[in-house]
């Protein structure tokens, strides 16, 4: 169970915390439809995760991939031709977007060919600062994707 202490505050439960860090460093969205955005993104992104984490992985496998395009499509227009899903300004669900994006490239290679924006939001994503120093340092592990109890992208 993932955990955060933060002074006087105790979170658990992983997007809990994404938030409350999100938050605490500006990275949300301001008005009212860019935090509606935020959720309708945040709960749509969370697919892959659950798939594996299935126990019927294999089974439904080719579900997914089959749906895989649609779905890919529907981010790529969410996107359109914002540097950010937001808009301008770099948040939270760029951050979601990128580790499910990228997850997906892991699973199925050429799934972002089609998808353009999407592969420029990869590339832009990476060559953010800090986030291209952290890759090119000895602390970052590109693998696994998932944790141990994942059916797929434990190892």
């Amino acid at each position: 169970l993932p955990y955060l202490i933060d002074g006087t505050h105790k979170i658990t439960q992983s997007n809990a915390i994404l938030r409350y860090i999100a938050r605490k460093h500006n990275l949300c969205g301001e008005s009212e439809k860019e935090q509606i955005r935020e959720d309708i993104l945040e709960n749509q992104f969370m697919q892959l995760a659950k798939l594996c984490y299935d126990p019927d992985f294999e089974k439904l496998k080719p579900e997914y991939l089959q749906a895989l395009p649609e779905m890919l499509k529907l981010y790529s227009q969410f996107l359109g031709k914002q540097p950010w899903f937001l808009g301008d300004k770099i948040t939270f669900v760029d951050f979601i977007a990128y580790d499910v994006l990228e997850r997906n490239q892991v699973f199925e290679p050429s799934c972002l060919d089609a998808f353009p924006n999407l592969k420029d939001f990869i590339s832009r994503f990476e060559g953010l600062e800090k986030i291209s120093a952290y890759m090119k340092s000895s602390r970052f592990l590109p693998r696994p994707v998932f944790t141990k109890m994942a059916v797929w992208g434990n190892k």
